[in-house]
């Protein structure tokens, strides 16, 4: 078979064959004659750390690239919602009253991907944390339009499984969350958020303080449900207190449907980063 590799010397693969079958030898079975990129042993050492976060960072890169994705439409949101046909099951009575907006994101993802396969699959595909809850309804709505969507796991303590409609060539594993985040972000053309706990708050307040320091360019930032998030967040406490300006309440909008958020993004105009921070 022809080598259709851009450099002239013999690639990582191959010598990683050949030497697998040295001779055994005490030189041979020491740790320190192993290849470097193909020892698990040398590759987990603490001071490889910044190796593993540019290989954690890379690699999600490539394989995007390979499938030509070009934007994503970012979901965030609760595993603990359940499907609304499971709602009886949920552990709290808010739970189960807000097991609608499981088919309002699994909606929402079918209008993004209806759009997405209008552009070949490059552009606007459904990216979620790839669990349970608000993230596999994201991922579920992508598969019945017969679209592609990604989904960016993490590993847990405790032992979870990516939902059954990601994408499986697009069906990412993640140690550092910081990575994780970074790659939610470097595509997005929106952000929608529905209602959820800690992990939904962390993901929401850091990709809003990116925007509203100037970091990142304004997309659409969406937030599903208004009284959900009216009840766990005082808006105006926080700009009364002065911690955050009321030119910062502008940027994020409210919606409760699958309908509404779809015509906000349809008829977004790009939007440079912010020069400066009101009321600094």
């Amino acid at each position: 078979m022809q080598d259709h590799r851009a450099s002239p010397f013999r690639d990582a693969k191959l010598d990683r064959s050949t030497a697998s079958h040295v001779p055994q030898t005490p030189q041979t079975q020491s740790p320190a004659y192993r290849l470097a990129f193909a020892d698990d042993e040398f590759m987990l050492r603490d001071e490889l750390r910044p190796v593993r976060l540019q290989l954690e960072l890379l690699k999600p890169q490539l394989l995007l690239d390979e499938h030509q994705i070009e934007s994503t439409i970012v979901l965030f949101g609760g595993a603990r919602i359940p499907r609304p046909a499971d709602k009886d099951t949920a552990r709290t009575k808010t739970l189960a009253e807000l097991s609608h907006f499981y088919d309002e994101a699994r909606a929402f993802a079918r209008l993004m991907t209806r759009k997405s396969l209008a552009s070949q699959g490059r552009e606007f595909v459904v990216a979620t944390g790839g669990g349970p809850g608000v993230m596999e309804a994201g991922n579920r709505g992508a598969a019945d339009e017969g679209g592609k969507s990604i989904g960016l796991n993490i590993v847990l303590p405790h032992e979870q499984a990516p939902n059954e409609y990601v994408t499986p060539d697009l069906c990412f594993n993640f140690h550092y969350f910081a990575i994780r985040k970074m790659h939610f972000l470097m595509r997005a053309r929106a952000i929608c958020v529905f209602p959820g706990g800690f992990g939904t708050l962390d993901e929401m307040f850091e990709s809003l303080t990116l925007i509203q320091t100037g970091r990142m360019e304004r997309v659409p930032f969406l937030l599903f449900g208004k009284s959900f998030w009216d009840k766990i967040i005082n808006w105006e406490a926080l700009k009364d207190a002065g911690t955050i300006s009321p030119e910062d309440l502008d940027l994020f909008r409210f919606v409760e449907n699958a309908e509404d958020a779809a015509q906000i993004i349809e008829n977004w105009d790009p939007a440079p980063p912010r020069t400066d921070i009101p009321g600094r």
